[in-house]
């Protein structure tokens, strides 16, 4: 699997970094925000290492469908009923702050911090 040593996001996956985890499984990794927008905001991102949305091949078809899977079945475990949000930022102009692919998933009631 490509693993980049030096992204935050690897490190977390590998348990280098704490986490508060939400779900594992051999393709993806879950975990709750450190700065949250939302009362659940969870950051589902794939294990290997994808720089971007940019980055995104064909190969990636079934594991970007798995993540749009697990966006609803995760605000359901985390009591979220009124609907959510889900977001990815890619690049620089995307606001994309961590360079491995993550789609944030944000719900609960309004009003957010921001979004």
């Amino acid at each position: 699997m490509n693993r980049d040593p030096g992204c935050i996001f690897c490190r977390i996956v590998a348990g280098e970094i704490p986490s508060r985890k939400a779900y594992e499984d051999d393709e993806l990794f879950a975990f709750h925000d450190i700065a949250p927008w939302a009362p659940v905001h969870v950051l589902v991102i794939p294990k290997e290492h994808v720089a971007s949305f940019y980055d995104v091949t064909d190969a990636h078809t079934a594991m970007l469908g798995r993540i749009m899977a697990l966006a609803p079945r995760l605000m359901r475990e985390h009591g979220v009923t009124g609907g959510f949000r889900t977001l990815v930022n890619t690049g620089a102009d995307g606001r994309q702050e961590v360079p491995h692919l993550h789609v944030h998933v944000m719900g609960g009631p309004r009003p957010w911090a921001k979004g």
